[in-house]
């Protein structure tokens, strides 16, 4: 039985992590899931509200049961209880949280703890480096069994010393990155004799876009951006870009699926530049809408600043439309530039300007193409089910070493 831990799951943007699940259990392996943290408030996707009920929910304890369950450990476990508090106050010191929140991170795993044993969970994988690897890795020193975690970036790459990324590295069973470019990063930084436990496996799409015929791209001139509104995603140089096509007498609706912190910026910035006929928010959607607000789109625009490998590109160059993204991180890995969309600089209204002209006013035919191009990428390399059959080998390795 393996455990995944994540920070907040299930979630909107999560999507991917539960796939991966799915696929894992479509394959004979049991997943048990624990969350830090829900954020249930939030769900609009039946599937998300299914998993919500299937996951434990550590903080949900309260922080009575949270100092008991911490107590309870000390004592039962003193040996293993100094080391990890040992390892808390070292990371805590270097971190940019502080002691503090570490002390906290301990007290989540003295209850993990607790939980992993009741359920003879095998092997623990976290999805990011950030706290829930944190909480995994302490977990693990307390004498749970060994763990891996996902480092999909760009989070993790900013602040690689204060997340104490190579210690995690380090005692972890495996790594898996989501691209290449993440492998790269972790080489990066990590010594040599650390290289062989890092992987590739990439996060994919399921049936749910993989088994859909193809549509052919419509005729009204609509791109679509599914992505949250934060500063990451590029939503400001994506609005300008609009509004010089718009000025140039383009007609064309933009319709921007998602929401977050940057919503009243991406709102004033609508009205700026007059393009209140011109720009739709329709906020959080399920997968089904997604499906069909890019199925409604002859391209997909995702301007980022900053990624990993984003799961949206593989979700709409599965439904056959092309892209439009940037030339950062794991993106040049999967959108070839003129074969199945096209990538600019990032940070380049000008660049996007072309590139979303040319999306907007190429032949249909020409599109359908690009759109049958990336499809096959997706096809061959972004499958969940045989990517989960990748992780599933090394979970299975890893609870065969552990066994020696």
């Amino acid at each position: 039985m393996i455990a995944y831990l994540i920070n907040q799951y299930p979630k909107i943007s999560h999507s991917f992590i539960r796939r991966e699940i799915a696929s894992l259990e479509t394959q004979g392996i049991k997943i048990q899931r624990f969350t830090i943290r829900s954020c249930n408030i939030d769900l609009v996707d039946e599937a998300d509200k299914l998993e919500l009920g299937k996951t434990r929910v550590v903080l949900e304890i309260g922080i009575v049961r949270l100092l008991i369950a911490l107590l309870q450990v000390a004592v039962t476990r003193p040996t293993n209880f100094q080391q990890a508090l040992w390892l808390t106050f070292r990371l805590g010191w270097r971190s940019q949280r502080g002691v503090f929140y570490h002390l906290i991170y301990l007290a989540e795993a003295c209850v993990l703890l607790r939980w992993l044993i009741n359920t003879g969970v095998a092997h623990i994988h976290a999805h990011f480096g950030t706290n829930p690897t944190t909480v995994a890795m302490l977990c693990h020193v307390l004498g749970a069994p060994p763990y891996s975690f996902t480092i999909h970036g760009p989070e993790e790459f900013d602040a690689v010393n204060s997340l104490a990324l190579v210690e995690k590295v380090k005692r972890a069973a495996f790594v898996v990155t989501v691209s290449s470019f993440g492998k790269s990063q972790l080489y990066r930084w990590c010594p040599p004799s650390l290289w062989s436990k890092i992987h590739v496996v990439h996060c994919g799409v399921d049936d749910g876009f993989l088994a859909l015929s193809p549509i052919g791209i419509p005729k009204e001139p609509r791109l679509v951006c599914v992505a949250r509104l934060c500063k990451a995603k590029g939503h400001l140089i994506l609005l300008d870009a609009a509004g010089k096509l718009a000025a140039e007498g383009l007609q064309f609706k933009l319709v921007l699926v998602g929401d977050g912190p940057l919503r009243d910026e991406i709102e004033n910035a609508i009205a700026q530049f007059g393009l209140q006929d011109f720009v739709e928010i329709i906020g959080w959607a399920s997968n089904a809408e997604v499906r069909q607000h890019i199925l409604a789109a002859r391209a997909m625009v995702l301007p980022s600043f900053a990624e990993g490998l984003p799961v949206v590109l593989m979700e709409a160059l599965a439904l056959g439309r092309p892209v439009v993204s940037t030339y950062i991180a794991g993106i040049p890995e999967l959108v070839e530039s003129g074969v199945c969309g096209w990538l600019v600089p990032s940070g380049s209204v000008e660049a996007l300007v072309v590139a979303m002209r040319k999306a907007l006013q190429l032949p249909r035919e020409k599109l359908e193409q690009m759109g049958i191009e990336g499809r096959k990428r997706i096809v061959q390399q972004h499958n969940a089910v045989i990517e989960a059959g990748h992780l599933a080998t090394l979970f299975q390795s890893s609870i065969e070493n552990a066994k020696k």
